[in-house]
């Protein structure tokens, strides 16, 4: 077996015993609301993981991409929603989708797009996008145009989903747990708009991690959508979505330069290995570009940051309040990653792990549209 040390860097290591308990801590949370789980696959982008995720009762799946829902079907997860408004140059592939025995559901929030949708010779569902809050996409619960996208669709309407992205903006639980009440009430005061006007609204869909941890109620709500859950990363751990331990996925890099000097390690992982989201630059702790952590069983490097990310070189700029670590060039480090939907992007597969040391397996992921 392989171990990690001896993996080419920069890879993209997953830890398969952390994947575990987070897929459970979210099981568990959803599980005593009795609301279904439809996994956001968006960040993982791996049939491997899916499968982990929905078990062997099945289910469906949300995804971002066509390609994401290709490559899903082509692995046999039928159900599948697209959650990204779709044109309607692109209802030609869903069409061939279905067509192949998919059942690809797509999303809008405009009139002409809807009835694209509608015009189609061979049927295909749509969820019409509620804005509760976050301001991206989507017709507010009160809104005359709800009932507008909702005529232009006539047979193809299948339900409503919104998604509170601005739930990132929230620091402490109860803030997280209003903005995940106003997302539920607003998807379900549209829900009955449309049911009181004649409308057949099967799905009322919501979601996001932080919110999907934090609802106290899901009354009306058919499904939630969750995915970066699955992988964590130290924006989710800074917002207390998870903790630190929880993160799944990081980034194996090597040390290709050392500044003793200045306390500074130079790695091989920079802007395209690591992305550069800075997203904890916008919580109480600032984790630079990356969090450097020793490979299992190596010397805690502490609060080790990478500080500059060139592309395709990392500047670390090592903990203060500890020696200069004794690593040299070519030794191996880990990397936990600020935005791990954007890190994981420039990679094509995860190197799984069940112990820390040993890959135990390789896992391909799918990319681009």
């Amino acid at each position: 077996m392989m171990e990690i040390a001896e993996l080419p860097t920069p890879s993209l290591v997953l830890d398969r015993r952390i994947l575990k308990r987070n897929i459970a801590t979210m099981a568990a949370a959803l599980g005593r609301h009795r609301v279904t789980l439809r996994p956001h696959m968006k960040t993982a982008k791996s049939i491997d993981v899916a499968r982990l995720v929905l078990g062997d009762a099945g289910g469906g799946i949300t995804v971002s991409t066509l390609a994401e829902a290709e490559y899903f079907a082509a692995h046999g997860i039928g159900d599948i929603l697209h959650a990204v408004g779709i044109t309607p140059a692109k209802l030609e592939q869903v069409a061939k989708l279905n067509a192949a025995g998919a059942d690809v559901a797509v999303i809008t929030d405009d009139i002409d797009a809807a009835a694209a949708i509608r015009a189609q010779t061979a049927p295909v569902r749509a969820l019409i996008e509620i804005d509760t809050g976050e301001g991206r996409g989507g017709v507010g619960p009160e809104d005359e145009a709800l009932m507008a996208v909702a005529e232009a669709l006539g047979p193809s309407l299948a339900g409503v989903i919104t998604h509170a992205g601005h739930s990132y903006g929230a620091r402490d639980k109860a803030a997280m747990a209003a903005i995940a009440e106003a997302e539920r009430a607003g998807v379900v005061r549209a829900a009955e708009r449309l049911r009181a006007a004649g409308k057949t609204v099967a799905i009322v869909s919501m979601g996001s991690s932080p919110t999907a941890l934090a609802a106290a109620s899901y009354a009306g709500i058919t499904e939630v959508r969750a995915g970066v859950y699955m992988f964590g990363d130290l924006f989710q751990a800074a917002i207390g979505t998870h903790g630190p331990e929880d993160i799944a996925v990081t980034v194996l890099a090597s040390v290709i330069g050392r500044r003793a000097e200045r306390h500074q390690l130079l790695i091989d992982a920079g802007a395209i290995a690591l992305s550069k989201d800075r997203s904890t630059e916008a919580t109480a702790e600032d984790w630079g570009f990356g969090h450097l952590r020793a490979v299992e069983g190596g010397a805690a490097l502490g609060r080790a940051l990478v500080q500059r990310a060139y592309q395709e070189h990392g500047v670390v700029a090592c903990d203060p309040a500890l020696a200069f670590p004794a690593l040299a060039v070519g030794d191996k480090v880990l990397v936990a990653p600020n935005h791990i939907c954007l890190t994981a992007a420039a990679h094509d597969r995860y190197f799984v792990t069940d112990d820390g040391v040993g890959v135990a397996e390789v896992w391909p992921r799918v990319n681009g549209w």
